[in-house]
């Protein structure tokens, strides 16, 4: 008999950038509706790089969160070579901090303030690795030289099993992790490394970027990968197994930022990433390990407790319509669409409801 309803924790995001100012306005909701809590990305323009600009983008953030929406961001710092070991301790010690991101300069949207090398910010590396503070890596190269679509192996070869086998107690999450060597690497690990992996990843391919004309709304970093990736991304979110969790990675950017000469990478999932998320798990006969993968494999990295209140997933008999795109005061923004039919639901459970 087939699963027609879910009763779990209330998810959490473990990646997801918000932007600022209008944009921040109009998607915040769309995350805050369903999801307990996010990590929050500091690739603003300037970067979050001190703790008092994380106490004010936070502020800022929960502005945004409409009054009946329960919802905590947990605030990260860009790691820059400018960055201090005693800049992180004063952002563990305010309870603000609850990771930092490193982005190699120039792999992403809003990167070019990123580390170059390592070198260069061991000394915080270090601090982290001391204090339990995990490190939130963008796992690609940037060499020219290196295919884009090699990019992430290479990262691990040369950038990230180096970095850990120099600091085994530093607590790593390879973010969006897109290829079966990068889901190979967290499974041959046996502590301090986990990964997110994006809804969208497990959804498209390369071919879906690409066959029939460009798609700029399907163009994200990293870059979807070739067949048996996105099959080994799947494997690894429906197995249970507590090194894989959510991180939507919804980055949303105005049409006309995508469909332009040199389009930005972003994919905009916080609309309708449960229903999403919820057909992937039913394709793959695993909708019992939902729960795992949206709501308790991340706290447990974190060393959070799981959100106590709980969300009703439930599948209807007509699709469910999500919008082409959503309004924001500066212009429209596309929704992720999954080419194929969305048949669940979320609702919020009310305390003491069963």
């Amino acid at each position: 008999m087939s699963i027609t309803e879910l009763i779990i924790r209330r998810p959490d995001d473990w990646h997801l950038h918000l932007r600022d100012g209008s944009m921040m306005k109009a998607v915040v909701p769309f995350s805050s509706a369903y999801f307990g809590r996010a990590i929050i990305m500091p690739n603003l323009i300037p970067p979050v790089t001190t703790v008092e600009q994380a106490a004010i983008y936070r502020k800022k953030i929960m502005e945004a969160v409409p009054d009946n929406h329960d919802f905590e961001p947990l605030m990260t710092l860009y790691l820059t070579e400018a960055t201090r070991p005693e800049e992180i301790w004063r952002g563990v010690d305010s309870g603000l901090i609850k990771a930092v991101k490193f982005y190699p300069a120039g792999a992403t949207t809003n990167s070019e303030s990123g580390v170059r090398d390592l070198k260069n910010v061991m000394s915080v590396l270090e601090k982290m690795a001391d204090i339990g503070l995990p490190l939130l890596v963008h796992g690609e190269v940037t060499d020219p030289e290196v295919d884009i679509f090699d990019r992430e192996a290479v990262f691990i070869d040369t950038v990230l099993d180096p970095l850990r086998r120099r600091l085994p107690e530093l607590r790593v999450v390879m973010e969006h992790v897109t290829t079966t060597t990068g889901v190979n690497y967290v499974v041959s690990s046996d502590k301090n490394l986990a990964a997110t992996i994006t809804t969208h990843h497990l959804i498209i391919n390369r071919n879906d970027i690409l066959t029939g004309g460009i798609k700029p709304h399907y163009y994200c970093l990293p870059v979807a990968k070739r067949e048996k990736h996105r099959l080994a991304l799947r494997a690894a979110a429906v197995s249970g197994d507590a090194r894989f969790f959510l991180g939507t990675d919804s980055a949303p950017h105005l049409d006309g930022a995508k469909e332009c000469i040199c389009g930005c990478a972003g994919i905009f999932t916080a609309f309708n990433t449960l229903g999403c998320l919820a057909t992937v798990f039913e394709q793959e006969g695993r909708l019992s390990k939902l729960e795992a993968f949206v709501s308790l494999n991340g706290p447990k990295f974190y060393r959070l407790s799981p959100n106590a209140s709980r969300v009703r997933l439930y599948k209807t008999h007509d699709p469910v319509m999500s919008p082409e795109k959503i309004k924001t005061a500066d212009g429209p923004v596309t929704v992720f669409n999954p080419m194929f039919s969305v048949y669940w639901r979320a609702e919020n459970i009310a305390e003491g409801q069963n």
